[in-house]
């Protein structure tokens, strides 16, 4: 008896030592794969290869690393209404998604997603890689990720083209944890945040990926010592900042996901409903990791587009502080609206009608 819980505890030690020397050695391997396996990590094509009108754009984060990103605008313009303000049309402008990847590839593989996102919710979408990603410069970590999204956030509500107070957050798996960060951060500058397929923590994927180490590393939800998490140096734990997002949230999750159990959906969905009201969340009975958008099919894009048009309306206030900037590229005498106002989301985050008194509103056809 003896000799056996010695050898029992001799195994443990064992599993703990090899545990430890894979997290220390390869765990940005494991987590960060800019390059997927045969590919090299430059960019296949560009958006232009699928007639996208897009700019490369270049930001340095506020440690000083070189970004890469697409600014891939909708055209012909996006989506809005127009109205009659003081004799002229003005037009208002559409939302813009901020878009965060996956751990696996870079932007230029999920153009064909954005394509068809732009074409159902006529919207641009900003296209940011990681630093370590595509044409960005440095190596990924949690740190420097987090700069990183907050450089892309800080160059939207810099620009003058878009209606800076309709920014939404996309992110899917790794990138869902990127902006469920972002989102907590800026409650003023993010209008409303989507994620897809997210996990609840790395620590918790630790467990899910590699099952012997999943009595010795793990989230809140894990049962034994959890010794290994003080050697994670990237722990994305979503599941710690999803109760803290204030805007609303909608949860897009495939129940055959392999990689990432759906069962990580539902707990960050229970955890955020606690303190947000305004979560929903739709379940895709044949959705997996990477092809839920896919496999949803029309279903898909038409509860992201109910989300957008319920918390991110297209016209949230008319005041007479509204900007406009003036549309050179329309013939006839067309304005824009760059509401920066956030506050114009209220708490029922319907349009302020009474506020439009010397407003005449007509929708512009759908394009």
């Amino acid at each position: 008896m003896v000799s056996f819980l010695k050898a029992l505890l001799y195994g443990a030690g064992g599993v703990v030592v090899v545990g430890m020397a894979t997290l220390v050695a390869f765990q940005e391997k494991l987590v960060y794969v800019p390059a997927l396996p045969g590919l090299p990590r430059p960019y296949s094509i560009t958006p232009a290869r699928l007639l996208l009108d897009y700019e490369d754009v270049w930001l340095r984060s506020s440690d000083g690393v070189r970004l890469h990103s697409w600014f891939v605008k909708h055209e012909p313009p996006v989506r809005g209404a127009t109205l009659a303000y003081r004799g002229s049309r003005v037009r208002v402008l559409g939302p813009t998604i901020l878009f965060f990847q996956e751990n696996a590839g870079n932007i230029a593989h999920r153009l064909e997603f954005v394509r068809i996102m732009m074409q159902k919710l006529h919207c641009n979408v900003f296209m940011l890689s990681y630093r370590g990603y595509g044409e960005s410069d440095g190596y990924p970590s949690q740190h420097g990720i987090i700069k990183d999204a907050q450089a892309a956030l800080d160059h939207l509500t810099q620009r003058n083209d878009i209606d800076t107070s309709r920014i939404v957050v996309f992110g899917r798996s790794l990138g869902g944890a990127v902006g469920s960060i972002l989102a907590k951060n800026n409650p003023d500058k993010v209008s409303a945040i989507i994620l897809e397929n997210t996990f609840t923590s790395i620590l918790d994927m630790a467990g899910v990926m590699m099952p012997f180490l999943k009595w010795f590393i793990g989230g809140g939800a894990s049962r034994g010592p959890k010794v290994l998490n003080c050697l994670v140096r990237s722990p994305w734990s979503t599941i710690d900042v999803i109760g803290q997002i204030k805007q609303p949230i909608l949860f897009l999750s495939g129940l055959q996901d392999e990689l990432v159990p759906p069962s990580h959906m539902q707990m960050l969905y229970s955890k955020a409903v606690e303190h947000n009201r305004y979560c929903r969340f739709v379940e895709f009975p044949t959705g997996m990791h990477m092809d839920t958008w896919f496999s949803g099919g029309d279903r898909y894009w038409r509860n992201i587009q109910l989300f957008l048009d319920q918390y991110v309306p297209e016209i949230q206030q008319c005041k007479s502080s509204c900007k406009l900037d003036d549309d050179d590229n329309d013939n006839g005498n067309v304005k824009s609206i760059n509401g920066s106002d956030n506050q114009a989301r209220c708490a029922a985050h319907s349009v302020d009608f009474a506020s439009l008194s010397q407003c005449h509103i007509q929708k512009m056809p759908k394009m």
